[in-house]
């Protein structure tokens, strides 16, 4: 799913090799800025063409191709052998992994641009309707659904029967899994697009008003904010959260690192253009791309670069890494895979 867990910290399960070689690119009909959700040997991805495609890890060949009623820009989440993820005519569809064929859809009244959570026998998403959804995975029926003030652009985390969803609204809201009932909100300055990454008591997230913030969820109040004193910086990005760093991408060109607790800078890495996608840490690695047509690799300590591969288009999707394979896809519709070299 879209950041790797339901708590969204960005962070890989394994490992990739220490040096990376391109092994294929499959090339959609159109441009892709959804990221990928991967699941055993099969890569799941959507396109603007109305698709969400199914690509086999190791060849890079497609599987099959399911059309939806409208560009898919979210992220697909898999679960139980079915793969959830809306369009932006808004409706939201459940599809059998194997097969491709539709299990059942349902139809909001406006675009999704949120990933999928699921929790249990629930799933849940947002919708620019101003309402966060929770839905039975097994027949699509709306368990409930919560009414916000703003869009909601962003995945809810998910933590302890709590799942946690930021919008339009400028608010942090906590809100219970079993009910639908909100528990707890918190003012985050100004409205978020991004996703909330939790570790423990802490949320993170940064806001389109040039707020990123770190909040006490249990608490209900911020611990520290970060607002640089000139220009716009515009977090579009979600974090990544690992060993006490904080990691996030950022429109002014920027990709920053924070001491998790205190909020102190720890390093920023300035590409050439704006950098939408989410940053992926794997070990001590930071892979993250940029609107420059760039995908990035950085040392988690240091902010050094490490290594660099240009796509040609904007890589605004997030990079994603399972068994040992790195995918990322870029604006011209092109899904790229990379795999240990050679040597390794």
């Amino acid at each position: 799913m879209f950041r790797g867990n339901p708590q969204l910290t960005g962070v890989a399960a394994g490992s990739v090799a220490p040096k990376l070689k391109l092994a294929w690119m499959f090339k959609a009909e159109d441009s892709v800025e959804s990221s990928a959700a991967i699941v055993g040997n099969t890569v799941f991805i959507g396109s603007d063409s109305n698709a969400l495609h199914a690509l086999d890890l190791t060849t890079g060949k497609l599987r099959w191709t399911y059309r939806t009623s409208g560009a898919v820009k979210a992220s697909p989440a898999v679960s139980e052998g079915v793969v959830f993820v809306g369009d932006d005519s808004g409706e939201f569809h459940a599809v059998n992994a194997a097969t491709g064929r539709t299990n059942w859809t349902f139809k909001t009244d406006a675009e999704i641009m949120s990933s999928a959570n699921c929790v249990g026998d629930r799933v849940l998403f947002g919708s620019y309707d101003e309402n966060l959804y929770c839905l039975n995975i097994a027949d699509g029926k709306l368990v409930w659904k919560f009414q916000t003030a703003g869009r909601v652009h962003a995945t809810p985390a998910v933590v302890d029967g709590r799942t946690f969803i930021a919008g339009c609204d400028g608010q942090l809201r906590v809100i219970d899994v079993g009910n639908g009932k909100e528990v707890s909100s918190c003012e985050l300055g100004s409205y978020a697009a991004a996703s909330p990454a939790i570790a423990g008591p802490r949320a993170f997230i940064g806001t389109l008003g040039d707020q990123f913030v770190c909040v006490n969820w249990q608490a209900a109040k911020q611990e520290w904010q970060y607002a640089p004193k000139d220009g716009e910086v515009h977090f579009y990005s979600s974090a990544a959260v690992s060993a006490g760093r904080v990691v996030v991408g950022a429109r002014d060109k920027r990709v920053r690192c924070f001491d998790a607790a205190t909020g102190a800078e720890a390093w920023s890495f300035e590409t050439k253009s704006k950098v939408e996608s989410s940053p992926l840490i794997v070990g001590e690695r930071v892979f993250v791309g940029s609107h420059d047509g760039n995908l990035y690799e950085l040392d988690l300590k240091t902010g050094a670069k490490r290594w660099q591969f240009t796509a040609g288009a904007a890589v605004d999707s997030s990079p994603v890494a399972a068994r040992g394979r790195l995918v990322v896809a870029s604006g011209d519709g092109s899904v790229y895979c990379f795999a240990p070299a050679a040597a390794e």
